[in-house]
């Protein structure tokens, strides 16, 4: 009982060491701390060699072994990540976890850590204003509005022009890969032209993996970026500030547009939200030029890309196709005819909602266009075999007798074909 007694806290030994200044006797400070004269005597003795706690207790990570394993582990990550970050203490306890039988808690682990590694030093940032027409930064925000009565999720995706600070908002009801395009073909109009440099988050529809300038773009986004004629800039993993600008108008966005109230359609929404917009960019002023916003995107736009003259159907997938020699690719299990100037070489194929577009690679035009996913797995175009030589190949041979019959037959409906037919047929081939 005695030595349970003896054990002080830290405000206790503060005590003892104040009591002992104001010349209380060891008496008279063992009995208000209830405790031994010998506990006073010993801490005293400590307060005056300046003695350390040899009680120190061993943590779980040095009875197990694993203190070498989380040193190399820490020096690992900070090797590779940027400098300025600290290394993800959850991924290091769920290696300790998984590969070591650990079975202490997170939190032993964080602790342990924080006393033994020195912090990394702090990096300020640069802030860069860049010139107009240079730079777009996007994001996505997600409400729930009602909806003709409903209450229902909507996402808006939030593009911003970081000169002038112009913004468009476009919503939609899904944040895949077709709404993506589709939210980009509505913001760029809206933004009157398409800026050198769209800045993104690390989304599936924009990044297939990775991130930062270590990222591998979606192939879907990046031929949609080649036809838009801008570039895919992914800002790092957790870190917001690099996309600050969009971060800034999703957070504006919230409270300027009114979303409480009840909207017929998604369309009334998006109606509400451009004229919200209109008038907002008329009060607000841009803090590079301080001028309005209006009046500093007027000057921006001059600068912008032009929009191509149709733009872009949403795509939610692309492939490359080897066109053959009969002029035929093949795409999602089906064989459409291209035309015969692109035998032998590739074409882009984007497959787009109901139907599918085959494009040409180097130019971006769209050379045909066929329905998708659909029952019928042949779809040949005559006209795809007719025109003039290339350089590289001639033209097919002309249909005969018998195939410009048969073609006709084909053209004619069921029910107006007859047995004289046959005939017909069998006469053409004598």
């Amino acid at each position: 009982m005695e030595s349970e007694l003896s054990k002080l806290t830290k405000d206790e030994i503060v005590t003892l060491q104040v009591l002992h200044t104001k010349k209380e006797s060891n008496r008279s400070i063992a009995r208000q701390l209830h405790v031994t004269e010998g506990t006073v005597r010993y801490h005293l003795r400590r307060q005056a060699t300046s003695a350390s706690d040899g009680r120190k207790k061993q943590t779980q990570l040095e009875k197990l072994g694993l203190v070498k394993v989380v040193e190399h582990w820490w020096q690992t990550q900070l090797d590779l990540l940027p400098s300025g970050r600290s290394p993800n203490i959850q991924q290091l306890w769920q290696l300790l976890v998984e590969d070591h039988q650990y079975d202490g808690s997170y939190k032993s682990v964080a602790k342990y850590v924080r006393g033994k590694f020195a912090k990394p030093k702090l990096r300020p940032f640069r802030r860069i204003e860049t010139p107009p027409g240079a730079q777009t930064q996007s994001d996505w925000l997600e409400e729930k509005v009602k909806l003709d009565g409903v209450v229902t999720k909507v996402y808006g995706f939030v593009m911003t022009l970081s000169h002038s600070r112009v913004t468009a908002v476009i919503w939609s009801l899904s944040m895949n890969q077709l709404a993506w395009h589709h939210v980009h073909n509505e913001a760029f109009k809206r933004l009157g032209g398409v800026a050198a440099i769209n800045r993104i988050d690390n989304l599936k529809t924009g990044v297939a993996h990775g991130s930062g300038p270590w990222g591998k773009i979606n192939e879907s986004y990046r031929a949609y970026a080649r036809t838009m004629g801008f570039h895919v800039d992914p800002h790092e993993v957790r870190q917001p500030q690099q996309k600050g600008k969009a971060e800034r108008r999703v957070s504006a966005t919230r409270q300027r547009l009114d979303l409480k109230r009840n909207f017929t359609s998604l369309a009334d929404l998006q109606a509400h939200t451009d004229q919200r917009l209109d008038r907002d960019v008329k009060t607000r002023k841009c803090p590079v030029t301080g001028k309005s916003v209006f009046e500093t995107w007027q000057d921006e736009a001059k600068l912008l890309r032009p929009l191509p003259p149709t733009l872009p159907e949403p795509f939610d997938l692309i492939r490359t196709c080897a066109v053959h020699k009969d002029s035929t690719i093949r795409f999602e299990g089906r064989t459409y005819t291209v035309p015969f100037r692109y035998a032998y070489g590739s074409v882009e194929v984007r497959g787009c909602s109901g139907f599918l577009q085959i494009v040409d690679r180097k130019d971006g035009q769209i050379v045909k266009q066929y329905p998708r996913k659909t029952e019928q797995l042949l779809f040949v175009d005559s006209a795809c075999y007719e025109g003039q030589p290339t350089l590289r190949l001639t033209a097919p041979r002309p249909l005969g007798k018998m195939a410009r019959k048969l073609e006709e037959i084909a053209a004619m409906p069921v029910q107006q074909r007859s047995i004289d037919i046959y005939a017909q047929v069998a006469e053409v081939a004598r």
